[in-house]
C-alpha cells in the first residue's frame, strides 16, 4: 500500500499536480490542511480514497480540525498541528498522540518537512507543496509504504 502524505498547498495544485503525475499507484492520499478551497479539487482529481484535515488558513471550512483513521495495522492521528504549537516543538503533539492512542501522528503548518521514528509515536510532518520554509526551499511530501510484513516505511521526496 502506498500513502501519498502533503501539507500546505494553499490553494495552489501545480506541484501536487506534478507529484501525481510522477508518483504512480497511491491508495490513498492524506492532505494536513491549509488546502485553502482545493479540497474539492483534490477529491475529483484522485481515484483513491482521500483524507484531509483542515489548517489555520481554511477559514469557513468544513472539513474536521483532527481526524484519526486506520492504516494496516496502525492508528494515524491527522492534524494541522498549530493548536499543538508544533512551531516550537512537538511535544504537545506528541503527547496528545499518546492519549489518543496512536502509532503515527502527522501534522504539516511548519511547512518544514519531518520523519521520527525514534520514539513511541512515529512523528510525520510532510513539508510544504507550495511554499516550503526549510533549508534549500524546495517542495517536499512524503510517502508511506506498508511493506509486506505490514510495517511502515517512509521517505521523503523533493518536487
Amino acid at each position: 500500500m502506498r500513502i501519498l502524505i502533503v501539507s500546505d498547498t494553499h490553494g495552489s495544485h501545480c506541484n501536487l499536480d506534478e507529484v501525481l503525475e510522477r508518483e504512480k499507484d497511491i491508495d490513498m492520499l492524506l492532505h494536513l490542511g491549509d488546502v485553502e478551497g482545493d479540497d474539492d479539487y483534490i477529491e475529483a482529481v484522485m481515484e483513491c480514497p482521500v483524507h484531509i484535515v483542515a489548517g489555520n488558513n481554511d477559514y469557513f471550512s468544513y472539513l474536521p480540525r483532527e481526524k484519526e483513521i486506520q492504516i494496516g495495522k496502525y492508528k494515524v492521528f491527522m492534524t494541522h498541528g498549530h493548536n499543538y504549537y508544533v512551531s516550537m516543538s512537538t511535544e504537545r503533539l506528541k503527547q496528545a498522540a499518546r492519549q489518543r492512542g496512536v502509532d503515527i501522528v502527522m501534522y504539516g503548518h511548519t511547512h518544514r518537512p519531518k520523519i521520527d521514528v525514534s520514539d513511541d509515536v512515529i512523528v510525520i510532518n510532510p513539508g510544504s507543496l507550495s511554499y516550503p520554509r526549510q533549508e534549500g526551499r524546495k517542495a517536499t511530501y512524503v510517502i508511506m509504504e506498508i511493506n509486506r510484513a505490514g510495517e511502515a516505511e517512509f521517505t521523503l521526496h523533493y518536487v
